[in-house]
């Protein structure tokens, strides 16, 4: 836990020490279609928690993910922009085994990714931007795949990185005025074998919109915001499949709806968002999350 606070503070000094133009509002949990400028940088930093406490099975299991994504976007053109994300991770997994209640986790920088996409079709009127984007990426095996404890190797899921090389292809979505912004993405990322392991291929559809709650008119100058944000992720895993057998205790269904607020200045933007299951249709004994709060800012430079 000191070494994600450690890490934060550190963003939030460069963060402070580097001459910020304007940045707009956006969806929270996923990417949108909002345009970077040629020649600019975006950088988003955020703190992700992820608890699983509700197990099907008589493990009782307790899983508990904080992750800090850092991301990086960079303007190449004024329709192409490239994205970098590294995650910070610290797993952590209770179980009661036959020996009692035992805990085991890791903690490090897992998989980068890198994303690069391209502007279709850009309509620009005064007060009414609409942005259509596809976008291609690369999951690549950056973090530790092989951690042991003193019970043996790791779980997959608990590893730091996946040991595989995952590509991704999306498209996005958004539709901006003065008063609100809706925002939509589709994903399917193609997971590949390493260590004897596949995860299930993974679909996603997320939409976001966002309503300028305060000030309820628009005047001059450059005031800042508030914004309501109301989320949907959409999200199927296939099974996962160890040493060519599928595991009929993974991969599955789950829809979240999400609720947030959005602080917009001039300067930069400060989101906080608790993604909500409302459907949960996983396969056996998977265990099922109770829910992801995220919070974090996003600035442009």
């Amino acid at each position: 836990m000191w070494s994600i606070i450690a890490i934060t503070m550190l963003v939030w000094d460069m963060v402070l020490m580097t001459g910020i133009s304007r940045v707009d509002a956006g969806p929270i949990t996923f990417n949108s279609a909002l345009p970077v400028a040629q020649g600019e940088f975006i950088f988003r930093g955020q703190v992700v928690l992820s608890r699983s406490m509700n197990d099907p099975s008589t493990l009782d299991r307790d899983r508990q993910v904080l992750t800090i994504p850092a991301v990086l976007a960079y303007g190449v053109t004024r329709d192409l922009a490239v994205f970098g994300i590294v995650p910070y991770h610290e797993k952590r997994l209770e179980l009661t085994t036959a020996s009692g209640r035992v805990r085991r986790g890791d903690s490090g920088f897992g998989d980068i990714t890198f994303l690069t996409r391209y502007t279709l079709l850009a309509i620009d009127r005064l007060g009414d931007t609409r942005r259509f984007a596809p976008f291609v990426g690369l999951k690549m095996p950056t973090g530790d795949d092989n951690q042991v404890d003193s019970l043996g190797r790791l779980p997959q899921l608990l590893q730091l990185g996946s040991g595989s090389w995952d590509p991704i292809i999306g498209t996005s979505f958004t539709w901006q005025t003065f008063d609100w912004e809706f925002d939509a993405a589709v994903q399917y990322q193609v997971k590949t074998k390493a260590n004897n392991f596949e995860f299930g291929d993974q679909a996603r559809a997320d939409a976001s919109f966002q309503y300028r709650l305060w000030p309820p008119t628009l005047g001059s100058g450059a005031p800042a915001f508030f914004y309501g944000v109301i989320e949907s992720n959409l999200i199927y895993a296939g099974k996962n499949r160890v040493g060519g057998t599928i595991d009929p205790n993974s991969g599955g269904t789950t829809w979240f709806l999400a609720p947030g607020l959005q602080y917009v200045t001039r300067r930069l933007i400060l989101e906080a968002i608790i993604q909500l299951p409302v459907l949960q249709d996983l396969n056996g004994t998977a265990l099922e999350r109770d829910y992801i709060v995220r919070g974090g800012f996003r600035v442009n430079f």
